[in-house]
Parts: structure tokens; C-alpha cells; sequence
């Protein structure tokens, strides 16, 4: 009986944990999405990076649940979005879905990184396709509000992001083995 009592607490300590690590990931992406280079349409950010972190080292249940949070403190209009924005209209404006794609690529790269394992080589290929699904998301909603073409969106929303994107996914997926050696969750 004393070993269930054991199990339940260290069940619900590790589950404590992991909910804090959440926090402390949408906190951190909220920091990064301030540091920022204003563009005309889509403003190039860190924020990527701390999702693709994220994903990986919280697993796709975590990751999402960081990104929900960080998600809806946006939502009620804290100024965690970039250029310290926030509130509905930012959310389900024309640069919404890239930040709701921030879940679904935290949730991709959770469930490969998980799979795949901790290699270098394969964080930075589950986080290249979680940003792929993120890119898909945001540029159809974005085409959707703007009325803009496919290539226009591109012009606009991904061609200027890849090369930072690159460098990010390399940076988190570096992070990611290093930190995983660390924490021990």
C-alpha cells in the first residue's frame, strides 16, 4: 500500500513539475516573440525557437499544453505576442494562425522527437516539419484574411523567415540535447 501512495505522489510531483516547465516555456516564448525585426506584414521573431524547445524537450502532451497557455494569455490581452500585442483581434488577425500553428508544431515535434529519439540530426528534421505545418497553417490563414495570392504570401510570410528559421531550429535542437542531459524529466 505504501508503494501506491509512493507511486501517486511521484506521480503527481513529476505532473507538477511538468505543468511549472509549461509555464515557464510560454513565459519564455513570450520573451522571445519581443525580440524582434519589424517586417511589413509578419514581423520576424524568436518565438519559434522557444516552441520547437518546447515540443522537444516537454513531448507533444506539454508542448501543447505551453502553447495553449501561451496561446490564451494572448488571447485576454497580455502583450505576449510580438511587438508586445495581444487580445482577440491579434490572434484572429492575418498573422493568427502562424501563432496558433505554434501548438500544432509544438505538438509535431513532441510526438517525432519522442519516436525518433535525441540525436541532433533528428530534433532539427522533427522541427523542420513541425515549422513546415506551422508555415501551412499560417500562409492559408493569412491568404484567407488578405485575399493575397500563394506566392504573395510566401513572398511575405515565409521566404524572409527561412534562413532565421534554420538557424533557430539548429540552435533548439543543439539546446535540446544538452538541456535533456540535464533535466530529468
Amino acid at each position: 500500500m505504501d508503494r501506491g501512495l509512493a507511486s501517486k505522489e511521484s506521480l503527481r510531483k513529476s505532473s507538477a513539475v511538468m505543468l511549472v516547465m509549461c509555464a515557464v516555456m510560454a513565459a519564455l516564448t513570450a520573451v522571445c516573440s519581443q525580440i524582434q525585426i519589424p517586417l511589413p506584414m509578419v514581423p520576424i521573431n524568436l518565438a519559434l525557437f522557444a516552441v520547437h524547445l518546447c515540443g522537444a524537450l516537454l513531448g507533444a502532451k506539454y508542448g501543447c499544453v505551453g502553447m495553449i497557455v501561451y496561446v490564451l494569455l494572448g488571447l485576454v490581452g497580455l502583450p505576449v505576442f510580438a511587438g508586445f500585442t495581444g487580445g482577440v483581434g491579434i490572434l484572429f488577425g492575418k498573422t493568427g494562425g502562424y501563432i496558433i500553428g505554434y501548438i500544432l508544431d509544438a505538438l509535431i515535434v513532441g510526438l517525432l522527437v519522442t519516436r525518433w529519439g535525441y540525436k541532433f540530426w533528428k530534433c532539427c528534421l522533427a522541427m523542420v516539419i513541425g515549422l513546415l505545418v506551422c508555415y501551412l497553417f499560417g500562409t492559408i490563414w493569412f491568404m484567407a484574411l488578405t485575399g493575397m495570392s500563394l506566392w504573395l504570401s510566401l513572398v511575405y510570410c515565409v521566404f524572409p523567415f527561412l534562413i532565421g528559421d534554420a538557424v533557430k531550429i539548429v540552435l533548439a535542437a543543439y539546446l535540446t540535447k544538452r538541456l535533456k542531459k540535464v533535466l530529468n524529466f
